[in-house]
């Protein structure tokens, strides 16, 4: 399987205070466990294990490992204040595509690797097992299964 990568790297202007109002550490303190080669080899561990099956099916779908979401993204998603995504799926769903569906940009699956460590407690197995969840509950999006189906099936 073909996988296509664009990486966006951590931000350099990590902040060393805690916050004022709880004096705990502020996202923006929180730096990678994993090194990004080593997150990216996790992402691609997940989906190589995935059945021949869906791998066939990826086609124009494109992975991306960013740090954190952004407000945007998180505004986008309709994440609550004081959540935050592990993952986001942006594309048009296997099972909405009509013939005429061609010559379109691809579909993007991205992880985020902050919150998914910090999911994870930082915590090698812990981070592997989550990344392979969020790519499996991702892909899941691209082949039209909703967060309310995946909640019914207790894979959410």
């Amino acid at each position: 399987m073909t996988a296509h990568w664009r990486v966006e790297t951590w931000p350099f202007s990590f902040s060393n205070a805690n916050s004022p109002l709880t004096n705990k550490p502020t996202f923006s303190t929180i730096h990678p466990m994993l090194s990004l080669p080593e997150f990216e080899a996790l992402v691609m561990e997940a989906m190589d294990s995935l059945p021949p099956f869906f791998q066939e099916r990826m086609n124009n779908v494109e992975l991306l490992v960013k740090p954190w979401p952004t407000a945007a993204e998180l505004h986008a998603a309709h994440v609550p204040a004081g959540h935050t995504l592990l993952g986001l799926y942006r594309g048009i769903p296997l099972t909405e595509r009509t013939s005429g569906y061609n010559l379109v940009p691809p579909d993007t699956i991205t992880l985020y690797q902050g919150p998914i460590e910090r999911a994870a407690a930082g915590d090698f197995a812990a981070i592997r097992a989550q990344v392979r969840h969020t790519v499996i509950h991702e892909l899941a999006h691209h082949f039209g299964i909703s967060d309310e189906r995946l909640r019914e099936l207790g894979a959410y």
